[in-house]
C-alpha cells in the first residue's frame, strides 16, 4: 500500500466517523481549531496529517487517536 492510499484511507476513516456522528465539516473544524481547507483536505487524502492533528480530530471525533488510525499499515 503507498504512503498516498494510507492518507485516503485516513481521510476516509475520518469522514465516516464524522459523518456517523452527524457531525458537519464546519463542526468538526471548530471543535479541532483546525481550518476548514485543511480539513477537508484530510478528508480527500490531500494532507500529510501531524500526530499533534490527528489527536485534534479524533479528540474532535470523540474518540481516541489510536481508534481513528485503525485498519492503516
Amino acid at each position: 500500500m503507498t504512503q498516498y492510499s494510507q492518507l485516503q484511507k485516513f481521510g476516509k476513516n475520518v469522514r465516516k466517523v464524522r459523518k456517523a456522528k452527524d457531525i458537519s465539516q464546519e463542526q468538526l473544524v471548530e471543535l479541532a481549531g483546525l481550518h476548514r481547507n485543511y480539513t477537508g483536505g484530510v478528508e480527500r487524502g490531500e494532507r500529510n496529517v501531524t500526530l499533534l492533528n490527528i489527536i485534534l480530530i479524533a479528540h474532535a471525533l470523540g474518540m481516541s487517536a489510536s481508534k481513528l488510525l485503525q485498519g492503516l499499515d
